[in-house]
């Protein structure tokens, strides 16, 4: 009967591995309900291993995966295993996929599918010296610079009788400057001054980069040029300075840029903590990217953390065609708003 259930509910999909990567993927997973996947359980890498059973149960080790895939009959099998794990047991695998037609994924390939993120816990020194990614073609490079340059001075052309209004309007709605001008992080690292309207009262002491901190201080006009996006219009003349590009990471602040070098550093899981804030710098920032319109505004460490996730899946699936899906997810921000998390 509980066989019939879960087939029912979706796919059955059996996991290989039960470190925190494992678990996150089995969390992503069972938080995606349409996908139509099940988890019927985990697979053990030996007999010490532990995992959280309540969610989902451990079925057994590696060695019985032969029992365990005739007992519970999975779909589909997302390995998650170390690499040296995975060489002692992958003869049982490949029986298994071929014997029987199961489908056989990689964890981190799978991860990234589901979720538009860069599994980062992962990851280790030896993957990234080896790995083809994050090689960005000159060529890509080159022409989203042009489009980001034409796209900017179109926009200038067009906006200008806009952002004449909401200057206008900020001047009427409270005291202080038009524009806020903030020291951030650029490509390689390069600090740079960036434009944005001012959507807040200026402070009068020392303030939180996070927008749940100084949500008292947005102003009446403030709020609804953030729904829209409205207040980034001014860095249309970044794009042109050569400091930014219309599609790119969102540019940190410079006043924080040693705490997130510091945390964005990859789980223990993988060994050796890599420094994943240089990669980011890469590529130029944007005013609009992949971590805007999937996770919209950071409100402590651990947000950002999953931004950079977004950031670095950008980079390194870095191609026109993703600019573009993310050009025409902006435009709807930009034409119905969406909801701020404070």
């Amino acid at each position: 009967m509980r066989s019939n259930t879960h087939r029912q509910q979706g796919k059955r999909v059996l996991i290989l591995g039960t470190g925190m990567f494992a678990i996150t993927l089995a969390n992503e997973i069972l938080e995606r309900p349409q996908c139509g996947m099940v988890i019927i359980g985990l697979v053990s890498e030996h007999a010490k291993s532990s995992v959280y059973t309540v969610k989902f149960p451990l079925l057994g080790e590696i060695k019985d995966l032969s029992r365990i895939i005739l007992e519970h009959k999975p779909d589909r099998i997302i390995v998650t295993l170390d690499d040296h794990v995975l060489m002692e047991h992958c003869h049982r695998l490949v029986e298994e996929k071929y014997f029987r037609q199961l489908q056989v994924d990689d964890g981190e390939e799978f991860y990234e599918s589901l979720t538009g993120k860069l599994a980062i816990d992962t990851l280790s020194h030896r993957s990234l010296m080896l790995s083809k990614d994050f090689q960005l073609p000159v060529s890509t490079q080159i022409m989203s610079r042009i489009y980001s340059l034409i796209f900017a001075g179109a926009g200038i052309l067009v906006t200008a009788p806009l952002m004449l209004l909401i200057a206008i309007l900020i001047k009427i709605d409270s005291p202080g400057p038009v524009l806020f001008v903030q020291s951030r992080i650029g490509l390689a690292n390069k600090p740079f001054n960036l434009f944005k309207f001012r959507t807040m009262h200026p402070a009068t002491g020392k303030t939180s980069e996070w927008v749940c901190d100084n949500a008292n201080r947005i102003t009446r006009v403030g709020r609804i040029l953030r729904k829209f996006r409205l207040d980034e219009l001014p860095q249309f003349f970044n794009v042109l300075l050569n400091d930014m590009n219309i599609v790119g990471p969102r540019p940190h602040p410079v006043s924080n840029y040693e705490l997130y070098a510091l945390v964005s550093r990859n789980t223990p899981e993988s060994g050796t903590p890599i420094p994943y804030y240089y990669l980011r710098c890469l590529v130029r920032p944007g005013i609009t990217g992949w971590a805007q319109i999937k996770y919209r505004y950071a409100n402590n460490l651990a947000e950002e953390i999953e931004k950079l996730r977004f950031d670095l899946y950008y980079i390194k699936h870095y191609s026109l065609w993703l600019d573009a899906r993310i050009m025409l997810e902006t435009i709807k921000v930009v034409v119905l708003g969406h909801e701020q998390r404070y």
